[in-house]
């Protein structure tokens, strides 16, 4: 995790990602080693994702409840806290107030 708020030397997508009607918006880059990340905002909803690769997801403003894989309990996060999500998984979040702002680390 980077714990940062700003990323030297990167390479961005320009177009940016639009999931759930425009609750969740988010531009991928990658760092000078390939590493891929994604910044992005999810306005108040409620959300479910799944994953392809391990991620995660770093709160680096606002707050959110997450449930992640199936569990039956929702956990708090908030800014400067994260959760991890599995490969081959789902989460579900939820904002009720200012928006979530991330950066998602690709695993």
């Amino acid at each position: 995790m980077s714990g940062m708020e700003q990323f030297q030397n990167v390479t961005l997508k320009a177009a940016a990602n639009v999931y759930f009607d425009g609750k969740c918006v988010s531009h991928t880059f990658h760092l000078a080693d390939g590493t891929r990340k994604s910044a992005g905002v999810i306005l108040p909803s409620t959300l479910t994702f799944t994953t392809a690769a391990p991620e995660i997801m770093e709160c680096v403003g606002g707050r959110c409840r997450v449930r992640i894989g199936g569990e039956s309990g929702w956990h708090a996060v908030e800014a400067g806290q994260s959760f991890s999500v599995p490969a081959d998984s789902a989460f579900d979040i939820e904002v009720t107030g200012e928006p979530f702002h991330y950066i998602c680390h690709f695993g």
